[in-house]
C-alpha cells in the first residue's frame, strides 16, 4: 500500500498528492502532527518534516525528490518533459515556488495565519503578513507574464511546475489570500488545473477551526 504522511494545507504535501492523483496511484493519507515530534514519525523523517511517502518498500522524504521518483517509476502521464531544456524549465519553476515563493509568500501568509495557531506558536506577526501580501502581488504578475506566452507555466504541456505552483496557491486560496481579479490569465490557468480530477482531494480538505471560503471548491469561481 502507498501511504502519505501529510498535513492538508502543506504546499509540499499537496504537490505530492497532485502528482500521485494525476498518475491515478491510490494512496492512504495519514495526517501527521509533525510539530509534536512523535518518535515513530521522527524515525520516518529525522528532519521532522512532511511529506513522507511509503512506496515500493521505501520511505521517502523531500517533496521534489518524491515527485521525481514517482515520475520515474510511473512515467504515464508524464509530468516532466524528455528534452533537457524542458526538464530544466520545470525544475527551475518547481524550485522557485518551493524556495523563493514559499519563503516570501506562503510562509508569511499561510504559516503566520494558520500554522502558528495549530502548532501553538502564538499570534501572527503583522509585519510578516504585510510583507507576504505585498510579495504575492509581485509573483502573480510574474506568473501572468509567463502565461502571456505559454499555455502552461513551463510550456505547452501541463507539468510538475504547474502542480508546484497550484499547491502553494491552493493553500493560500483556502485562506482567501489570492487576488484572482488581479491577473486574469493566472485565474484562467488555475481554473483549468483546479478542474482536473487530481484536484478533487484538495478541494475536499477542511481544516478544523479554519473553514474555507465559499469560492474555494467552486470550479466556476
Amino acid at each position: 500500500m502507498v501511504r502519505l504522511y501529510h498535513v492538508p494545507l502543506s504546499p509540499f504535501c499537496r504537490k505530492v498528492r497532485l502528482c500521485l492523483a494525476e498518475k491515478r496511484i491510490e494512496v492512504d493519507l495519514v495526517e501527521e502532527r509533525y510539530w509534536e515530534r512523535d518518535p515513530d514519525f521522527m524515525r520516518r523523517s529525522p528532519a521532522g518534516k512532511v511529506p513522507v511517502l511509503k512506496m515500493d518498500d521505501r520511505t521517502m522524504t523531500e517533496s521534489a525528490a518524491i515527485c521525481e521518483y514517482v515520475e520515474e517509476v510511473h512515467p504515464t502521464p508524464p509530468l516532466i518533459p524528455q528534452d533537457p531544456g524542458g526538464r530544466y524549465e520545470v525544475r527551475r519553476l518547481v524550485s522557485f515556488f518551493d524556495d523563493t515563493f514559499h519563503q516570501q509568500v506562503t510562509a508569511k501568509l499561510l504559516y503566520e495565519r494558520v500554522n502558528k495557531k495549530i502548532t501553538g506558536q502564538g499570534y501572527p506577526d503583522s509585519g510578516n503578513v504585510k510583507s507576504g501580501a505585498r510579495a504575492i502581488k509581485h509573483y502573480l504578475d510574474l506568473m501572468e507574464a509567463l502565461l502571456d506566452d505559454r499555455r502552461w507555466l513551463a510550456g505547452d504541456a501541463m507539468t510538475l511546475a504547474d502542480f508546484a505552483a497550484a499547491a502553494h496557491l491552493s493553500a493560500l486560496d483556502y485562506i482567501s489570500d489570492v487576488d484572482w481579479d488581479r491577473v486574469s490569465n493566472v485565474r484562467d490557468w488555475y481554473a483549468k488545473i483546479k478542474s482536473r480530477p487530481a484536484f478533487r482531494g484538495l478541494l475536499a480538505d477542511n481544516v478544523p477551526g479554519f473553514p474555507p471560503p465559499p469560492h474555494y471548491a467552486d470550479l466556476d469561481f
